[in-house]
């Protein structure tokens, strides 16, 4: 049976070399990992008025 599975499986295809993931990797290994970033709490946006800027008819019917 182990045989069977030996002769069914296949040899994996080595991946295409990417130049940015190389130097990547180089940094990582003489430089050690980056710092993991932190997530910066702020007000969450919702709604059309946090997506656009109020127009100038609206922001002149709310000063009077």
């Amino acid at each position: 049976m182990y045989s069977i599975l030996m002769l069914a499986m296949t040899k994996r295809k080595p991946g295409r070399f990417s130049a940015s993931k190389a130097v990547k990797a180089n940094a990582r290994e003489r430089v050690g990992q980056p710092k993991p970033a932190r997530v910066v709490q702020s007000e969450p946006r919702t709604g059309r008025q946090a997506k656009h800027k109020p127009t100038l008819e609206e922001t002149l019917r709310q000063e009077e």
